[in-house]
C-alpha cells in the first residue's frame, strides 16, 4: 500500500538536530520525506545547512500528506514571519492530518490557538505563557504529549518526539516502539536485540 509523504517544514534557523531521528526512520519504514519551505528559494538552518525546499508552502494541501513536521527555530522567537506554517498546522488539523511541533514551533501553535484545547508540551510553561495563549492549564510537564493528532514537545527531547510520531503513525507499536526508544534516548544495548527480532 502507497504512503502519503510526510512533509518537512524548513526555513531560516530552523533546528537541524531536532527532527533527524523522526525523519530517518520514517523513510526506513517506507515515507517519503519532502521538504516545505516558505516558497522554493533556497533556506538555511541553524547548523548552516543549505536545503532547497521541493514545495512552497501554499501548494502544500493536509490531503497529499501523511503528516507535517515542524521544527523549532530562531524566527519562531523573532515575530511572526513564520505564522503561515502555524496557520497550515491548523488546515491540517482541521481536515484530521497529524502534525508534530517541536521546540518554538509550539510558540507559533499557541500564538495560533491550536494549544488552547489541547494537552500539549514545549521547553517549559513560561515559554507559551508569553504568548498570552488559552491553554495554560493544558500544558504538560512531559518529554512528548499527542492528543487529538497533535504531538509536542520541548527541544531537549527529540528521541521522545520522534517516539511519539511512530506511534502516532502506527511506525512502531508495543515493545518495538519501546525498545527502540530505550536505544535510542536510553543507550540500553538489550533493546537492539528487540529491535532486530522485529525486523
Amino acid at each position: 500500500m502507497s504512503r502519503k509523504p510526510v512533509h518537512l517544514a524548513v526555513y531560516d534557523t530552523f533546528a537541524d538536530w531536532e527532527t533527524g531521528h523522526t525523519t530517518a526512520y520514517l523513510a526506513r519504514a517506507g515515507f517519503a520525506i519532502r521538504t516545505v519551505g516558505p516558497a522554493l528559494g533556497p533556506v538555511r538552518s541553524i547548523g548552516g545547512l543549505r536545503v532547497q525546499p521541493e514545495l512552497g508552502l501554499d501548494d502544500l494541501r493536509p490531503q497529499d500528506s501523511s503528516l507535517l513536521i515542524l521544527p523549532g527555530a530562531d524566527l519562531w522567537d523573532a515575530g511572526d514571519r513564520l505564522a503561515p506554517f502555524a496557520r497550515k498546522a491548523r488546515e491540517f488539523l482541521d481536515a484530521g492530518v497529524p502534525v508534530a511541533a517541536i521546540c518554538g514551533a509550539t510558540l507559533g501553535l499557541a500564538r495560533e490557538g491550536l494549544l488552547d484545547e489541547r494537552e500539549h508540551t514545549s521547553a517549559v510553561s513560561l515559554y507559551l505563557a508569553a504568548t498570552g495563549y488559552g491553554g495554560g492549564e493544558r500544558y504538560v510537564e512531559a518529554d512528548a504529549v499527542t492528543d487529538r493528532g497533535l504531538v509536542t514537545a520541548g527541544p531537549t527531547e527529540p528521541v521522545a518526539f520522534a517516539r511519539e510520531v511512530f506511534r502516532l503513525l502506527g511506525v512502531y507499536e508495543g515493545e518495538v516502539l519501546d525498545a527502540w526508544y530505550r536505544l535510542f534516548h536510553d543507550s540500553d544495548a538489550e533493546a537492539y536485540a528487540v529491535l532486530e527480532k522485529a525486523r
